[in-house]
């Protein structure tokens, strides 16, 4: 039988660094002590009301601005909230971080979010095979080719880019070459 204790272990291995909840009308988040840890850079802030910045300290300076761009958007809208972005430890080792929320507003009507932080370093060690492309035949690939070539030449066509448009029917005629001598 399954109990919550029980799925710590779990969650561990899955990734799981930790929880998160805001206030948005304060501009405050409260982490967990996983979370604090690793992304506000201190296990001691875990339970403490924390501007954006120090929550999420540890933030790649290449992530920071986007992140937080969607971070501030998703805080006016609502929603859910799902971005995979980079932070660096205190040794200067990149980790990969999925934060998955939702901000809904509560019985007061005032907007609240709820997420978690998942790491997932492993994901990015490796270049990515997808499951569909391992499942594609090789033979298909010029199939695929051609029909995303057909798409990006139409829209090159349609947005008027004529110079680029000329380069798609060059890489068409490539393809269509290929094609033939395949049989």
């Amino acid at each position: 039988m399954f109990s919550i204790a029980g799925m710590a272990p779990a969650l561990r291995a899955a990734g799981l660094i930790g929880t998160w909840g805001t206030n948005v009308a304060a501009g405050r988040s409260v982490l967990d002590e996983g979370a604090a840890a690793l992304l506000a850079g201190n296990a001691a802030l875990a339970g403490q009301p924390l501007p954006l910045e120090a929550a999420l300290a540890r933030t790649h300076p290449d992530d920071r601005d986007w992140v937080f761009e969607r971070i501030r958007r998703v805080r006016q809208t609502g929603g859910p909230f799902s971005a995979e972005f980079r932070i660096l430890t205190d040794m200067n080792e990149v980790r990969w971080v999925l934060n998955r929320g939702a901000l809904t507003p509560d019985e007061t009507g005032a907007m609240q979010g709820r997420g978690a932080y998942i790491d997932t370093t492993d994901a990015h060690r490796d270049a990515f095979i997808s499951a569909a492309s391992l499942s594609q035949d090789p033979v298909n690939t010029l199939d695929v080719a051609a029909d995303h070539c057909i798409a990006a030449h139409t829209a090159l066509e349609r947005g008027g880019h004529f110079d680029l448009h000329r380069i798609s029917e060059m890489l068409l005629f490539g393809i269509g070459q290929a094609l033939a001598r395949r049989g």
